[in-house]
């Protein structure tokens, strides 16, 4: 047993225990009918352990941040998590489990960060809790190596998680692991509900590899139970893989469905009640009372109930450690305790430098390789790097070392070739507090990294994704690099702020809506080749996504453009002005951020009695015709040429957008 476990308990009450999650588990499922019963009667002793024996949690303060985190990666098997959530005392009461899956419950059918108390992340799209658990290691390390004094060590938090075969097999969970053994990260320490089962039967139809061997490979500790009901051998196996320095992996060769005579080790038990007659022969079978269901013996809940007080306990005792840390290091407690907050340091904003007008410019993306050096200094907490790319995409905050396994302070990370992997091990960094973390990579490469994206705007994850080369501006690499789709199919994710600015100022406040939003993640699409500084006073109104960066005239048509093509419509509203036409020029960045703006402002930018716009942007047109009646866009792969020849072969020139602004005037 662990110093901090919750008492010492009978035989009989252990197993009443862990019997207790697997029926409230499948009792659930079969009320709802739907869901999955499987792993939360083959995992619940594993869970038990972990939660009883191990985990230091506060119930009735889910967000103390001295707690470990729990990820249940396997997120299909969410009736366990929310039976041990109920059990132990969180804000999850036993009509939310009578609600599983149904409109309005806090227990829907795969768990949701910010919805369920307790729950740490999104899981169920199988691997994204794998990886983000990386992350959450991630951070943990970082802020310990800047915080952490001997006698003193606050940030000593561990990250579980219960992960499945479905999450092994998923390619984000190969990069995850990859990476987290290289950093030896280890505070991560995973239970592997080592099944043998998937939803289309045995795992031998296609999944035959020695997987310790493999994690022996990415540098884990690696460890087996040969019975996952062994709650002895389970407790004695987290024993040893908190003593040891690599990330652990803990195989527990479990049951799926145990305890349920004609489908415990089938596919059967995955994800489909057991059915009455089933469920009925199954508390048979392990010794339960058939009715009522949902049935908790008082000792049970009396047992799991003490992880209250004892969270209360270990909350004040990290308190008073922390206050007289703060005492001994004050400049180092304030500091740990605003970052912890997620407070912003004061005047951080005017750290920021402004661009003058050059109608030579800078490349966006090296606009933002500055404003992250002028950021650095004054927000020690913006931590981030690239997929292998560092050099093209200007993540690099220099002065500061890389994070590895011996500078656990570096601010710069090599996430290698892994943009998956880094997508979600920023969502579990930023999750886990006390940094703000960014991510880069060329903007096709979103594709690689998109259901990470999407887990972050569903979960309001302030992550932020640096997307450079967004167009055929990239030029000569071709159109397997060349980004067409993508913009389009980012916008189209709801709560993802995309933000396309035009140039060097309109980067800088870009950054400053992506620092501020913390309730969602923002994607920042950035050009490889320069452009010019325009002259702009207006370039602070990025914020409210769309803004009118030039009247000639009276207008009578509108061009809008995002990015690299705005210095392109003001050159055409020119030449159109000298032919005697009212242009207006509208700068649009965001769509989102756009939206979000009062009906009033929308009109002031784009009058509903000014039918005739032009929309003009170097991507799929798609979407736009929410804001244009004519759109020059590219809604076909591009080529492999120098950027400037692509643009004019395209069609993108100043005589051809005027041509077409002209076309709508007629």
């Amino acid at each position: 047993m662990t110093d901090h476990t919750l008492d010492t308990l009978s035989a009989s009450l252990q197993t009443r225990a862990i019997n207790t999650l697997r029926f409230l588990s499948v009792d659930a499922v079969q009320q709802a009918n739907s869901g999955h019963p499987g792993l939360p009667m083959g995992a619940a002793a594993m869970a038990f352990t972990l939660w009883t024996r191990h985990l230091r949690h506060n119930p009735r303060n889910p967000k103390w941040h001295g707690r470990d985190r729990f990820i249940l990666s396997g997120g299909h098997g969410s009736m366990l998590l929310y039976s041990l959530l109920h059990l132990t005392g969180y804000d999850v009461s036993l009509d939310d489990l009578k609600n599983f899956r149904q409109w309005g419950s806090i227990t829907p059918g795969h768990p949701e960060y910010g919805l369920t108390p307790g729950v740490e992340m999104t899981t169920g799209p199988l691997g994204q809790g794998f990886a983000a658990g990386v992350g959450m290691a991630i951070a943990q390390a970082h802020l310990a190596a800047l915080f952490n004094k001997p006698g003193h060590e606050l940030i000593q938090s561990y990250i579980y998680a219960i992960v499945t075969d479905g999450d092994l097999m998923e390619g984000v969970a190969s990069e995850a692991a990859s990476l987290a053994g290289h950093l030896q990260l280890g505070r991560l320490i995973y239970l592997y509900d080592d099944n043998h089962i998937s939803i289309d039967g045995s795992t031998d139809l296609a999944f035959t590899e020695d997987r310790a061997k493999r994690f022996e490979a990415y540098g884990w500790h690696v460890q087996k139970v040969e019975d996952g009901n062994d709650v002895e051998a389970i407790d004695r196996a987290i024993q040893e893989a908190k003593r040891d320095p690599r990330p652990s992996i803990i195989m527990c060769r479990t049951i799926i469905g145990y305890g349920a005579p004609h489908r415990q080790g089938t596919a059967k038990a995955h994800g489909e009640p057991l059915g009455d007659e089933e469920l009925n022969a199954a508390k048979q079978n392990l010794g339960w009372v058939l009715e009522p269901r949902f049935y908790i013996p008082d000792d049970v809940l009396a047992f799991f109930r003490k992880a209250v007080e004892r969270g209360r306990e270990l909350e004040a005792d990290w308190k008073m450690r922390l206050e007289a840390y703060s005492r001994l290091y004050p400049q180092l407690g304030a500091e740990l305790k605003r970052r912890l907050a997620g407070e912003l340091p004061e005047g951080w904003v005017s750290s920021l430098p402004t661009f003058p007008a050059d109608s030579k410019g800078m490349a966006t993306r090296a606009a933002s390789g500055k404003i992250i050096n002028a950021l650095a200094p004054v927000l020690p907490e913006l931590i981030g790097g690239s997929a292998d790319l560092a050099p093209s995409n200007n993540t690099k905050i220099d002065g500061s070392p890389a994070f590895q396994k011996d500078s656990r302070e570096g601010r710069n990370f090599h996430f290698g070739v892994r943009e998956h992997a880094m997508g979600a091990a920023l969502n579990g960094m930023n999750l886990f507090g006390g940094v703000i973390a960014y991510g880069g990579t060329f903007l096709v490469f979103s594709d690689y990294m998109k259901p990470a994206i999407r887990i972050a705007a569903l979960s309001h994850i302030p992550s932020i994704f640096i997307f450079t080369h967004d167009s055929v501006g990239l030029g000569e690499d071709g159109p397997t690099h060349q980004p067409i789709e993508h913009l389009a199919a980012l916008r189209a994710v709801p709560n993802l702020v995309v933000i396309r600015p035009a140039d060097a100022n309109e980067v800088r406040e870009a950054w400053k809506v992506a620092i501020s939003r913390r309730d969602g993640p923002t994607a920042l699409a950035l050009t490889r080749q320069a452009v010019p500084t325009l002259e702009n006073e207006n370039a602070a109104q990025l914020a409210r996504g769309a803004y009118v960066l030039k009247d000639f005239g009276e207008p009578e048509i509108i061009l809008m453009a995002s990015g690299s093509e705005v210095s392109l419509i003001l050159d055409a509203a020119q030449k159109l002005h000298e032919e005697g036409r009212g242009v207006r020029v509208v700068s649009f960045p965001s769509w989102e951020l756009f939206e979000m703006q009062d009906e009033a402002y929308r009109e002031s930018v784009l009058p509903k009695r000014i039918q005739k716009r032009l929309a003009v942007e170097a991507g799929a047109s798609l979407g736009w015709e929410r804001y244009a009646a004519s759109v020059l866009g590219i809604d076909h792969y591009g080529a492999s040429a120098p950027y400037k020849v692509i643009f004019e072969k395209f069609g993108f020139t100043v005589e051809n957008v005027a041509a077409k602004a002209r076309a709508l005037i007629a």
